[in-house]
């Protein structure tokens, strides 16, 4: 999918979730969830302490037009749970390719939140992509069972740069196929 071709992102329902769009009223939980030191380790992206204003600027950069990624917040609010639990990030690759990335908040781990919202933006598919990439942190084997859980096959070890850690780490690599 070309940039120019990027329209509205569509809000995605799980059986307990709904994945959304940022809104603006998102920076709270956001900025609260994502300064957890805990979550922070298990990305690549999110620097400890979080900044002030970077939920803001995430919320801007996942509306602006010219975006190569799309970012759902995890809404759990219909069961109580509130409107942010965690976030999945799909990126633009080429060839048919999109790379998922996912945190949730360590009150919600092990609750299934994460697995439910990755296989409904597999049967969503909405960057109509014909394969899914995805890695975990090799000291995360909860991240890399909600992968296997959801089909993603180990392609094999490599290492990734995590903010938070200020180093770089081993990672397992995994991939989906799925059809357009």
């Amino acid at each position: 999918m070309k940039i120019d071709q990027i329209t509205t992102q569509a809000e995605i329902r799980g059986e307990r979730i709904v994945l959304r769009p940022l809104r603006p009223a998102d920076a709270g939980a956001i900025a609260r969830q994502a300064g957890d030191l805990r979550v922070a380790q298990g990305t690549k992206s999110i620097p400890h302490p979080y900044p002030p204003a970077s939920a803001d600027a995430l919320i801007a950069s996942a509306a602006a037009p010219d975006r190569t990624r799309d970012v759902w917040a995890i809404d759990g609010s219909a069961q109580g749970w509130g409107d942010v639990v965690g976030l999945v990030t799909l990126t633009r690759l080429d060839r048919g390719q999109s790379e998922v990335s996912y945190w949730v908040a360590p009150d919600h781990w092990n609750t299934g939140i994460a697995s439910e919202a990755l296989r409904a933006l597999i049967a969503a598919n909405p960057h109509g992509a014909a394969t899914y990439f995805a890695e975990a942190f090799q000291d995360n084997p909860g991240s890399a069972r909600v992968l296997t859980n959801c089909g993603f096959d180990y392609l094999g070890d490599a290492e990734a740069h995590s903010v938070a850690r200020g180093t770089t780490a081993p990672t397992w690599t995994y991939a989906l196929k799925v059809g357009r």
